[in-house]
């Protein structure tokens, strides 16, 4: 079964509890503005911008996706510790690519200056990429 990408609105108990694995396991640098995983999945959730990656009916995957008129941002990109390296990012990344066209958009990755994993996935994907 592939990864499937979707947008999070609302969250059942088990999103929720994927959603605090995916970001409990991320570097505090991610959560910034946060002060925690918590706020920032209740921000992300409460403004509609949370995408996440699904496999079997579990959250593997999440960021955060910002849609303007001509260009969207894809920032706080995190996947489960467990799972990463098996392309779940790549997958966010280009549904979120996918999307951002059909809407006639550019999707653009966020990230914090100096991030060198940001600027390998944006070079691999090529995807242009703005400092946080």
């Amino acid at each position: 079964m592939p990864i499937v990408v979707e947008s999070l609105n609302q969250a059942t108990l088990q999103d929720q509890q994927d959603l605090q694995k995916i970001y409990r396991d991320a570097p505090q640098w991610l959560l910034a503005p946060f002060a925690d995983d918590l706020q920032l999945i209740e921000n992300f959730l409460g403004d509609g911008s949370l995408i996440a990656g699904r496999f079997n009916d579990r959250l593997l995957g999440a960021a955060r996706l910002q849609r303007q008129q001509d260009v969207w941002t894809l920032s706080h990109l995190c996947v489960r510790k467990i799972t990463r390296r098996r392309g779940v990012a790549e997958r966010l990344v280009n549904q979120a690519q996918e999307m951002a066209s059909q809407c006639g958009a550019t999707l653009r990755l966020l990230a914090p200056d100096g991030h060198l994993e940001a600027q390998a996935l944006a070079a691999k994907l090529r995807l242009p990429l703005d400092v946080l």
